[in-house]
């Protein structure tokens, strides 16, 4: 066959050394109109040209690339990525999934070790250290203590997968954040692989992989059972993107970041709706927006709700990767292959796009977004009346101002000794005593008394203000910023309120250097800004506990506390389970909002606090100048600090190098382990998969409302004694100080299908308790989520899930979807889904169904108490098909109702009726050694 259908291989000969490459300018020399395609559908023709083959790839594939039309498609396309990136949370259930595969393997008589990465992965472990010392010189060493504690065996998993897998690195704890690393380090722009030249492009287990489309790689999130996929080989296939064009014009004015840009960008683009769509940047403002400003926008693509946020391959491109250490070599590559193989940005004018935003960046002003949503913006000059608003709206609390909380009323007052607490040693003994509360309609205050000091804790005091995830970490101008506030704070006398856990969290060892070379840590660490890991933290929601007095107030006042953090996601119980109001912004923000101690101000008029002399402190005051800024960065950054960091990145500390593995290509699974176990979905499997059946006589198992995120589904964070996953460890003989969360527990599916739809935060509309309860409809009762799905796999009765819009938002979390298939979930029906969550629940044999346009469960009369029935799945099941519901309800009513079978393509209907992607690839594997 011939792998060249279009005769377009040529060679490019750079700094002497002579290439091929697939030619993109001789395809538009043969008349086709490449010069008008977006960039980012260049490179998905690129990839499709060299990846043919006729089978997985084939001509109509590529035909269907080459003739993008601006206007919606439902032709579905290959992907084939360059490489994969991991970090921990998902990486470890994708590395027990290829050690089941593994496992399954043998046991039918075939060789195992030809279960292996066929592309590059890197792994970097960076979701798992938590914030429990703050405030101290040793807080980082207290916290990577902590962190090896816990995951001892995560990580012997994770060294063995290194030394047993190909293709599979390993960057240990301690070092950055995967996105961060990604753009710092992995990014090579175009990659060399066996005398050809190919664009870098990749896939990653985690929603923010986008961060490197700000360097010009075509990269996305997927979901862990996508990712081990590609890793095997498969391509990934989806449907035919449109593109949006973002145009922008004019530069950031003074006093306004990156970040405010980027939750501006946020809330535009959510607005305008770009859920599986493209979003390509492009016009005269990128000529002002460094790297690290365009990665910020590319990182909060899954908040945009776009699959990428590209920026094509520029002079400004170049700067960084020289001020990055990218070799001379490298640069002359990137620049060679981009102008000669049209990837270089240029002739933006020519190009067509679906639709066109325009964006005047002048027009930026400050701002947060909150307090659950990343796409919620406001203005910092309107925030404390919005908070007013929410107040009132959300809690039923009318707002008191602060001159008129401090009459004292004594109810009962209490004291205790401060400080940080790990949350897996004992709290320190509560003294008694009196809080005094003030309680006017609702807003609540209590005033603490804790060694020395008293103060006062109200709604909208802030609890939590981290410096943390690779969204700001990764830009030094906010970084420096927020360096340079702090040192304006403590030139006027102003220090952070007692009752704020400060955190210091930055995505990769790059920023202490220059923070340290610009004398700027001193200042952050005088503000208690110390230094608590190298890792995503509080944004992934290792906030760690608020100290004892601090919580024990909030639990038993019922306060409406906030946290400012400068990550990209807000959403309800993620930052801590006891912060409902969390707000995104620039780390200079953070640093102010921990001066001022509550989020209820006027930041721009009111003084932020007083000096010593009563003299009042303005925003003004201490905020920087871009001036002061770019002379910092233009003294401290240097490409020798990502020579030397990155040279050590895969050593590790002393713990890593002396973590024990075991030996063998076949794991060892402990049956007594808590953390790690062979996953059920392969054991045995048949050779042949089973007839497609309809879903009879289902029930719901729960019914929710619009914007259930993944972190509602499969909650990251911690869980107690009481919860389903807490039970089933306390009965495994595992102490409550050692449950760890449930992010660090996804190796171990006996915990996780506990911790599927457990969020505290989650609301389902059959339950009159909040959390992860349920009505077990036969008798009435409520029960856990999980206890309801004990009792009717028991009795064989299928189950479904009723949502509304955006159903499965946030993290490309595969745990969401393999949580959902085994509590016997069978088709989840939404008003609407994001991305990655729909094309994992296919990936895992669950049916995603949608309403059609119009329909909603409310306007069908369905309440979720009825009995179900889906047909139309057994017979002819096609892309799309319509399906028919028939709901009967408890006086006997049917209510019938189409449904869209959200199968995309043709591929996702053969990895359902294989109950899911990895139970196709391994049948095919089998099928092809017998």
């Amino acid at each position: 066959m011939d792998k060249d259908p279009y005769k377009i291989r040529k060679k490019l000969s750079v700094s002497g050394k002579s290439f091929g490459y697939y030619s993109l300018s001789e395809l538009e020399e043969q008349g086709h109109k490449i010069g008008k395609l977006p960039f980012s559908i260049r490179i998905l023709l690129e990839n499709a040209l060299r990846n043919y083959d006729g089978f997985a790839v084939t001509m109509e594939n590529i035909e269907t690339i080459l003739n993008w039309r601006p206007e919606a498609s439902e032709k579905n396309i290959p992907f084939k990525p360059a490489r994969v990136l991991m970090q921990d949370f998902t990486g470890v259930p994708a590395v027990v999934d290829l050690a089941s595969l593994r496992a399954e393997t043998a046991r039918k008589g075939k060789d195992p070790e030809k279960i292996n990465p066929l592309v590059p992965v890197d792994l970097v472990i960076d979701h798992s250290v938590q914030v429990d010392y703050f405030g101290t010189a040793y807080s980082y060493d207290r916290n990577m203590e902590e962190e090896y504690k816990r995951n001892k065996e995560r990580y012997q998993f994770l060294k063995w997968a290194q030394k047993s897998f190909d293709n599979f690195r390993v960057v240990p704890p301690g070092m950055g954040i995967c996105h961060q690393i990604n753009l710092e380090y992995f990014s090579k722009l175009v990659i060399e692989r066996n005398g050809e030249l190919l664009p870098d492009t990749l896939v990653g287990t985690d929603s923010h992989t986008p961060m490197v489309n700000g360097i010009g790689v075509v990269a996305w999130g997927v979901g862990g059972i996508e990712a081990e996929a590609a890793i095997l080989g498969q391509p990934l296939y989806f449907i035919m993107p449109e593109v949006i064009g973002l145009k922008l014009t004019g530069k950031l004015p003074l006093g306004s970041t990156a970040t405010d840009l980027v939750l501006t960008i946020a809330n535009l683009l959510r607005k305008q709706g770009v859920v599986g769509k493209f979003v390509e940047v492009f016009g005269p403002g990128l000529d002002h927006l460094s790297v690290p400003d365009r990665a910020t926008i590319g990182n909060m693509s899954p908040e945009f709700g776009c699959t990428i946020t590209y920026f094509p391959i520029d002079d400004k491109t170049l700067e960084y990767m020289c001020e990055s250490n990218r070799s001379e070599e490298q640069i002359d590559l990137v620049e060679t292959y981009c102008k000669a193989n049209m990837l270089w940005r240029e002739n933006e004018e020519n190009i067509t796009y679906t639709s066109v935003l325009e964006l005047d960046v002048s027009t930026i002003e400050p701002t947060v977004a909150g307090p659950k949503r990343p796409q919620d913006k406001i203005l910092l000059k309107d925030f404390k009346p919005k908070f007013i608003d929410l107040l009132g709206q959300s809690f039923g609390r009318e707002y008191i101002e602060q001159k008129d909380r401090e009459t004292l009323l004594s109810e009962t007052r209490w004291k205790s000794e401060g400080g940080d607490q790990p949350i897996n040693e004992p709290a320190q003994k509560v003294r008694k005593g009196t809080v005094e509360t003030k309680v006017k309609d609702g807003l609540k205050t209590v005033w603490i008394d804790r060694g020395d000091a008293t103060f006062m804790l109200s709604d909208g005091s802030v609890v939590i203000a981290a410096i943390t995830s690779c969204t700001n970490t990764s830009n030094p101008f906010v970084m420096v910023g927020a360096g340079l506030v702090a040192q304006k704070a403590r030139e006027h006398g102003i220090d952070v309120k007692p009752w704020v856990k400060t955190s210091l969290a930055p995505g990769s060892k790059v920023v202490t250097d220059y923070l340290e070379k610009a004398d700027l840590m001193k200042d952050l660490e005088a503000l208690q800004f110390h230094l608590v890991g190298y890792g995503c933290t509080s944004c992934i929601g290792n906030s760690g506990p608020l100290p004892p007095a601090i919580a024990k107030a909030i639990d038993e006042q019922e306060l409406v506390v906030a946290s400012v953090l400068s990550g990209n996601r807000n959403f309800e119980a993620r930052v801590h389970p006891q912060v409902k109001m969390n707000f995104l912004m620039s780390p200079m923000l953070v640093v102010a909002y921990a001066l001022a101690g509550r989020v209820d101000i006027n930041l721009v008029n009111d003084p932020i606090s007083y000096d010593r002399n009563l003299r009042p402190v303005y925003l003004k005051d201490i905020w920087p100048t871009d001036d002061e800024i770019n002379e910092i960065l233009a003294r401290v950054l240097s490409p020798k600090d990502f020579a030397k960091n990155y040279g050590e990145i895969f050593e590790g500390n002393e713990i890593w190098r002396n973590l024990e593995i075991p030996e063998g290509k076949l794991y060892r699974w402990d049956e007594n382990s808590t953390y790690i176990k062979e996953i059920p979905f392969f054991r045995d499997i048949s050779a042949e998969a089973p007839a497609l059946k309809d879903i009879q006589n289902a029930r719901a198992l729960l019914v929710l409302g619009d914007s259930i995120t993944t972190d509602h589904i499969s909650p990251a964070g911690p869980f107690n004694e009481h919860s389903a996953a807490g039970k089933y460890l306390i009965d495994k003989g595992v102490e409550k100080k050692d449950f760890n969360s449930y992010g660090s527990r996804r190796g171990n599916d006996e915990v996780m299908v506990r911790g599927t739809f457990a969020n505290v935060r989650i609301k389902n509309q059959l339950a009159v308790k909040e959390g992860g309860y349920t009505r077990y409809l036969p008798t009435g009762e409520e029960l856990s989520v999980f206890d309801a799905s004990v009792k009717y796999r028991k009795e064989e009765i299928p189950l479904v899930v009723l949502a509304g819009r955006e159903y499965g938002s946030g993290s490309s979390r595969d745990w969401a979807a393999k949580g959902t298939f085994l509590l016997g979930i069978k088709c989840v029906l939404a008003e609407s889904y994001e991305r990655i969550h729909r094309s994992n629940l296919v990936g895992l044999g669950v049916l995603p169904l949608q309403y059609k346009a119009g329909d909603t469960a409310d306007k069908l009369g369905i309440d979720g108490k009825e009995i179900f029935t889906v047909t139309g799945i057994s017979k002819d099941i096609k892309p799309l098909k319509e399906l028919q519901v028939t709901a009967k309800n408890e006086s006997g009513e049917e209510i019938k109702f189409g449904v869209i079978a959200r199968l995309d393509s043709l591929i996702e209907i053969e990895y359902y009726r294989n109950g899911g992607i990895l139970q196709y690839v391994l049948r095919q594997f089998l099928e092809k050694e017998n």
